[in-house]
């Protein structure tokens, strides 16, 4: 429980809430095996080890939990005395992590108070930290994580949770409280106002009062974060199954159109719903596909997130003059090197975006080869899927969607009937034909 303040922002904690194995529903049977086998081990070489964040939170709503973290007194190199199959990995927080195969075992050392501030403690001019490798206590190490939910410790001693920030009463609740200041935590690190939202979907949770207020205030520190991390944070948040609902959520506290600022300012130029209807379209067939255990690809989401503005880009090229085809590829080479300054999305997401891209004005073409060809295409199906989300919300013909899919199911000479020229063409062809046997034919009945 907190008790008294230091430095105005930090809690001194002197006692804890612990709920004995009756109290509580985790069972050992639900923890990995390997997780068990690490926290033993520490437990065995002298060492505290616990379970702490989301696997303890999720253990205690009755979920399964994604993966299993510990925390313990040991430092990184002490750790990795321990576990022969151990690799240190971490510059801005030192972390163990013991290998299992494919599975990961996290283990972290006590991060220490804020004040202890010294060549292992970096922040930059807003406040934010770039290095933190301050170790300390289990008391210590609950100010420095983020909110209340995320810091229960299960104890592999007598099999206790042990509570220091009321974070037991806050899960009960569904409330997602951070811990402390809630201006001074989000400086330190901005990144977690996304996971304030990612957690508050994912869980179903309302977020406090002060964490609300205070990211309508401080978007705009994201912008201060590396491209790469924020890439991260957006495959946590768009590919877990509740893009949608994360998407209202991020433009709700403006935390979006810092993630993705083109697409933020076609949705203000919308019209009749449109591109609105189609991002909208787009996330809810990811939730659903992962709902139903299928697969998802990232490029394709973010194909439908840069739609917009790559059609904004590439109709303004066409007005100059510039082919369609080309303006397309000019349009997409432009709109990904301005948004892999906000969110970094790899050169491999990014040839297949532009791949999808190219292939849309090309459905338009009916006749000749071209469909037999577009349809070998390696990324035919990507490209005929974003066809139908494109047709399903008034960006393209849904005739046209119709005539790929029959195209698609129909045999070989059905396809080379479906591709033939219109038949007005072939009609003068066999008029000019028939007119001229016929004159050879007057002339020989002339003759005789």
């Amino acid at each position: 429980m907190i008790t008294s303040v230091r430095n105005e922002t930090e809690p001194v904690v002197e006692r804890a809430r612990i709920y004995s194995r009756l109290e509580h529903n985790i069972s050992r049977s639900q923890i990995s095996d390997n997780a068990l086998k690490v926290l033993n081990r520490l437990q065995k070489e002298g060492f505290d080890a616990y379970l702490v964040g989301g696997c303890v939170r999720d253990l205690l709503l009755g979920r399964e939990p994604n993966d299993f973290d510990i925390a313990t007194n040991a430092d990184p190199e002490q750790v990795k005395k321990v576990f022969r199959n151990c690799r240190l990995i971490g510059r801005r927080f030192r972390l163990a992590h013991v290998h299992f195969g494919r599975e990961v075992i996290e283990v972290a050392t006590f991060r220490g108070a804020g004040e202890a501030k010294n060549d292992k403690q970096v922040l930059n001019n807003e406040g934010r930290l770039l290095r933190d490798n301050v170790y300390g206590t289990i008391e210590e190490d609950v100010w420095r994580r983020d909110f209340t939910v995320n810091a229960l410790y299960y104890n592999i001693k007598d099999f206790s949770v042990v509570d220091y920030a009321d974070g037991m009463a806050d899960l009960k609740n569904g409330t997602l409280r951070l811990i402390g200041d809630p201006e001074t935590r989000f400086r330190e690190d901005p990144v977690r106002m996304l996971r304030a939202v990612r957690f508050a979907v994912k869980l179903g949770f309302k977020l406090h009062p002060d964490c609300e207020k205070s990211m309508h205030n401080a978007a705009e520190l994201l912008s201060s974060i590396p491209a790469a991390r924020l890439y991260d944070e957006v495959l946590k948040l768009f590919l877990s199954g509740y893009a949608l609902q994360s998407f209202e959520m991020l433009r709700h506290y403006g935390l979006f159109q810092v993630l993705f600022p083109a697409t933020e300012s076609s949705l203000a130029v919308e019209e009749s719903g449109f591109p609105r209807l189609l991002l909208i379209k787009a996330l809810e067939n990811s939730d659903s596909r992962i709902a139903e255990g299928k697969t998802v690809t990232a490029y394709f989401l973010f194909a439908a997130f840069l739609w917009e503005p790559v059609q904004i880009c590439a109709k303004d090229k066409m007005a100059h003059g510039i082919a369609e085809f080309v303006a397309y590829q000019d349009a997409a080479n432009e709109v990904i090197a301005r948004q892999i300054k906000s969110t970094s999305l790899p050169r491999h997401i990014t040839m297949a975006m532009r791949e999808v891209w190219s292939l849309q004005p090309k459905f338009n073409v009916r006749y000749g080869t071209r469909p037999s060809r577009l349809i070998a295409h390696p990324r035919f199906r990507a490209g005929y899927d974003f066809l139908l989300l494109r047709s399903e919300t008034g960006g393209a013909d849904p005739e046209l969607a119709q005539w790929w899919a029959k195209y698609q199911e129909a045999s070989a000479a059905e396809q080379r009937k479906m591709t033939q020229p219109p038949r007005k063409a072939q009609n003068n062809k066999s008029g000019r034909k028939k007119a001229y046997r016929k004159k050879v034919s007057d002339d020989a009945t002339g003759t005789d």
